[in-house]
């Protein structure tokens, strides 16, 4: 505060300093001029009364002379010229009283004010710093209730969440017992499933091996019929080497009409290839399967010669 106050003291100061010596300066100028024309006034003075008395000429008759006895003469006194008094000389102007600078009391007035305003600003300072301390004891109050309320709900959480998790653990226990009980059941009842299942699968195997054995002997019986039947209508050529196979793709209707032979695989003989051809040709319609559901549309027929 004395800090702040010394300061607002200097800065209140330089414009009074200023101020006065400007008051001195113009003080000092006007006794100069008023000295100045103070000694030009006497100067003019003593000189208009030093100035010498103009000559006067005066003239005498004297009588005409007469023939009686001459009296004696009587000298009058000469009056001595009249001397005109000089002009009275003129009022000189007395000089302005040299103004005495009276004790300055602005400087008084400025350290006053200054101090005034020092103090006026120390308790300004003083209330601002009450209420900023009141506003900061205000805040710290606030901020520690706040802390407890926060504190509190923490802990109030913290035991929610607690018992939430005591909770969800005993629940979690449990659904663990009940799922490992159902896994049980499930286990029990999937192995039961499996061996059922694995007795109907084996059962079922066996009937459809029985069933695909009958009906690969029936598919076999049928393509030993149609493969007969071509045979029968294959006439061989003469010296036939070996026993070559000639295999053919053969298209048939469901009827047994056979709608297009190709040759996949020759013999090497092409009177036998031919032979074969003309043969599966004539046996067209071919036999029918039995069951009808053996049927096939495209067929694989493969002949040598010495399986006649």
């Amino acid at each position: 505060m004395e800090g702040a106050a010394g300061m607002l003291h200097f800065t209140s100061d330089r414009p009074a300093g200023a101020a006065r010596a400007r008051g001195k300066w113009t003080a000092l100028m006007l006794a100069l001029l008023v000295n100045l024309l103070f000694i030009a006034v006497l100067v003019f003075s003593v000189s208009w009364q030093n100035r010498k008395p103009e000559a006067v000429s005066a003239e005498l008759y004297a009588p005409p002379p007469v023939n009686t006895p001459r009296p004696q003469p009587k000298v009058e006194p000469v009056q001595p010229p009249k001397i005109e008094p000089p002009p009275e000389p003129k009022p000189v102007p007395k000089p302005p009283t040299p103004i005495v600078e009276k004790p300055d009391t602005r400087e008084a007035d400025i350290a006053l004010k200054a101090k005034r305003d020092a103090e006026r600003k120390a308790q300004e300072q003083a209330e601002r710093e009450r209420v900023e301390q009141e506003r900061e004891r205000r805040e710290a109050e606030a901020k520690k209730a706040e802390e407890k309320r926060q504190a509190d709900a923490r802990q109030r959480q913290q035991q929610q969440l607690e018992t939430m998790r005591a909770q969800a653990q005993r629940e979690t226990q449990l659904r663990a017992q009940a799922e490992r009980e159902s896994q049980m059941r499930a286990q029990a009842e999937r192995e039961s499933q499996l061996r059922a299942q694995a007795d109907a699968e084996a059962r079922g195997r066996a009937a459809q091996a029985a069933a695909g054995a009958a009906r690969n002997k029936s598919q076999l019986d049928w393509i030993d019929k149609i493969r007969s039947r071509i045979r029968g209508n294959i006439n061989l050529p003469p010296d036939i080497v070996g026993n070559p196979e000639a295999i053919f793709d053969v298209v048939q209707l469901p009827t047994g009409e056979i709608i297009d032979v190709k040759l996949r695989k020759s013999s090497g003989v092409r009177a036998y290839d031919d032979a074969v051809q003309r043969g599966i040709l004539k046996s067209s319609p071919l036999p029918k399967p039995v069951p009808a559901d053996l049927f096939q549309r495209n067929l694989e027929l493969r002949f040598r010669p010495l399986d006649q």
